[in-house]
């Protein structure tokens, strides 16, 4: 008898206010996954990986100093891990993600990793800054990693949570018909607008706020021109590479 390969361990990366806690706690609904939601990079070396494991966005270490455009040493991560693994990049349309990171980015740059200009762009108007920050994470962490990862759209998880799931399943290994139950309780919580069915990620509850009814689009609701003539300069030409049109 065939002896079952264990599922692909998971890394999921990307700029913070795209999806990536929502997509993480879909491992918390996969039976066998340990899920991590931004560690530390110190606790990711000293994990055992001998079941399978998810971990979302380290948190950089001193030990471990980071490239630019992410939290930690790729070189290290790579050394640590099994030869099964899986990268994901998971990205939102920039203005979308812009109008979700203002809370985090006018608290001390809260979103990690802080581009190492970040301090230059103190003197900027928030709007302008949430722009950049997208723009580097997407640009300069993304070109980091780019031949290891596969693009997830908030968009495409958002639009049809159920296919989402059961392809990530077949991508990692995971045979989605052992679990359509719990893969159901993730897709049923993942929703456009707020409604009796959604239940936000814990990570992003603390930066929720009540001020558009929905998620695709919802700079239509938060950004008027002239944030839009101050952001699209800044992440038009990031925007390209991953196919969205940005426009006032």
């Amino acid at each position: 008898m065939r002896e079952e390969l264990m599922p692909s361990h998971v890394i999921i990366l990307g700029c913070g206010r795209s999806g990536t806690s929502i997509f993480g706690e879909l491992f918390e609904h996969i039976p066998g996954y340990k899920y991590y939601s931004e560690p530390s990079f110190d606790l990711v070396v000293d994990l055992s990986f001998a079941r399978p494991v998810a971990i979302k966005v380290p948190k950089e270490s001193d030990c471990y100093p980071p490239p630019p455009g992410l939290s930690f040493p790729l070189d290290t991560m790579l050394s640590i891990m099994p030869e099964r693994k899986q990268f994901y990049w998971q990205v939102r349309h920039p203005l979308d993600a812009i109008a979700s990171l203002r809370p985090g980015i006018s608290n001390d740059w809260g979103h990690h990793p802080r581009p190492p200009d970040w301090r230059d762009w103190l003197q900027h108007p928030l709007i302008e800054r949430c722009a950049h920050h997208w723009a580097y994470i997407n640009s300069v962490g993304y070109e980091s990693v780019k031949a290891l990862v596969k693009i997830c759209r908030f968009e495409e998880m958002l639009n049809d949570p159920k296919e989402f799931a059961h392809q990530i399943c077949s991508e990692i290994g995971v045979n989605p018909a052992r679990c359509i139950q719990e893969l159901a309780s993730w897709s049923e919580r993942v929703q456009n607008t707020n409604n009796k069915k959604f239940i936000e990620a814990r990570a992003s509850r603390s930066l929720s706020r009540a001020d558009h009814k929905y998620r695709i689009g919802r700079w239509k609701e938060n950004l008027g021109q002239e944030d839009l003539r101050q952001v699209i300069p800044i992440v038009r030409e990031t925007a390209e590479i991953y196919g969205y049109e940005v426009s006032n």
